[in-house]
């Protein structure tokens, strides 16, 4: 911080300059001996809180002459990236999440499918408006890497192709109320939310998957909107992590509520090596294509996704 100094007698000056030397003196031998205290701004909270966690799972099992039978050969990977960025000032708040999680299996039987897919972005930003309340919009998109397909029981049918990347892709945005009692919790709520459903692709549009009219791109729905993010260390290196987000459409059955409903749970082994069980449910009206066994009617299900995997995993 430079000093500029008015109107001064040249005693005074000449006695500045020696305190200055010494003061430079004093400096230099307590940095030479490892003294010098922390600048007062280094204390100062970072803006910005920023990580993630990435990990991948590989098993890969043969059989040779083995009289209890089972697949010749099977290999599968499992892997998941979950990376944030959260920015706090004042009583302004922007948390953004980054989801990414990929999985494929191939065996003898079987051949090579996926056994997991998911592209899921967050962005919500808040303004305090009361104690842990606040004022937020948020912006959520979730869709999916490559071509999802329906397997027949039969070897002989061919397997259906039901989805692709942004066919579907759900897009919210949706102004609200968010309950943050501390970093772990947060109840995000809006009577008023708009959802988008895409569907990109030709053939699937076609068909009118995922709710869109017939040879239509997208869909458009109004409707209220709750998301629930929970994070708990149940003990140590032992944590359960938690989303569930429920819509309902004004326009169309808000009776029928869409679930989305994602939980995993993470043991950390040591700094390379976790333990991670997943199991994720979805709920949506618009997504027609299971068959009822019983009545051969085609309509909706709850889908659910269970993974377990022990690898590799890198924090930063």
């Amino acid at each position: 911080m430079k000093r500029s100094v008015l109107t001064i007698i040249c005693f005074l000056v000449c006695s500045s300059l020696l305190y200055a030397q010494n003061d430079w003196m004093k400096t230099s031998r307590e940095e030479a001996s490892g003294k010098i205290k922390k600048d007062a701004n280094d204390t100062v909270p970072a803006l910005w809180k920023k990580g993630g966690i990435f990990n991948v799972n590989i098993n890969q099992g043969s059989l040779t002459n083995w009289a209890a039978g089972g697949d010749k050969f099977s290999f599968s990977v499992a892997s998941n990236l979950n990376a944030y960025a959260f920015y706090k000032k004042g009583k302004n708040n922007w948390d953004n999440v980054l989801d990414l999680a990929y999985g494929y299996v191939n065996t003898t039987s079987l051949g090579g499918r996926k056994s997991d897919d998911r592209i899921g972005v967050t962005t919500k930003y808040g303004y305090e408006v009361g104690k842990n309340l606040f004022l937020s919009a948020l912006l959520d998109l979730r869709t999916q890497f490559t071509d999802g397909y329906l397997y027949p029981s039969s070897d002989t049918a061919k397997p259906t192709l039901v989805s692709r990347f942004f066919s579907p892709a759900y897009i919210l945005v949706s102004p609200g109320l968010d309950y943050k009692p501390n970093d772990q919790l947060s109840v995000f709520f809006s009577p008023v939310t708009a959802r988008y459903v895409v569907v990109v692709d030709d053939y699937l549009a076609a068909q009118g998957a995922f709710g869109v009219d017939t040879g239509k791109h997208v869909k458009n729905e109004l409707g209220a909107y709750l998301t629930v993010n929970w994070v708990k260390t149940l003990a140590k290196n032992i944590v359960y992590k938690t989303r569930m987000d429920l819509f309902s459409d004004y326009k169309h059955n808000p009776q029928n509520i869409d679930l989305f409903w994602t939980n995993s749970l993470n043991l950390q082994v040591n700094k390379h090596i976790s333990a991670n069980v997943s199991v994720d449910m979805i709920y949506d009206d618009d997504v027609k294509v299971f068959k009822n066994e019983k009545t051969g009617v085609m309509g909706p299900r709850l889908q659910v996704k269970q993974v377990i995997g022990v690898g590799f995993t890198a924090k930063f």
